[in-house]
């Protein structure tokens, strides 16, 4: 005798859909994932050969400080401070993080750029909001977890600042 044959139903079909769904979206996140790192990585490397400039014109600094060795100077140094806020927010994805890498930018804009005043003022104000974001508005449970499930290096507590630790 034969068997009968199996039909899939609705839901039978409507579960193995949502369960592909579910898998592919795992892996489209883990490859993005991985893509960041490998962008982190990149940027880390970028990084570190642009700090050979950086040395090369410490000595000038040092015999003929001009206002355009201390300017360019200046520049190429925030570059690399920018920069490596913007790995430790790739790394920690944190709101915090984010805050932080806006603040050094907007500061290097203040410093490096020349504008005229009512720039500066502006600058000045969007300072003063982030603080004010940071002070009032920042939700530390927000961001407080990795995708993992573990505790976000920025939300860490220092064993000093923990009063469970004191007694």
């Amino acid at each position: 005798m034969s068997e009968p044959r199996r039909r899939l139903t609705r839901r039978a079909l409507h579960g193995k859909e949502e369960r592909f769904k579910r898998v592919f979206r795992d892996q489209i996140a883990e490859a993005a994932g991985i893509l960041e790192v490998v962008l982190s990585g990149i940027v880390l490397v970028a990084l570190l050969l642009s700090i050979v400039p950086l040395v090369e014109l410490m000595p000038g600094l040092l015999t003929d400080a001009e206002s355009i060795e201390v300017h360019t100077f200046l520049e190429r140094a925030l570059d690399i401070v920018i920069g490596i806020e913007f790995i430790k927010m790739l790394a920690k994805h944190s709101p915090g993080s984010v805050l932080e890498v806006l603040l050094y930018a907007i500061a290097r804009h203040m410093i490096v750029g020349h504008e005229d005043a009512v720039q500066n003022l502006v600058s000045v104000g969007a300072i003063a909001l982030i603080f004010i974001i940071r002070k009032y508005f920042f939700v530390p449970s927000f961001g407080q977890k990795l995708p993992g499930g573990e505790t976000a290096p920025d939300m860490k507590k220092a064993p000093e600042e923990c009063p469970e630790a004191d007694a």
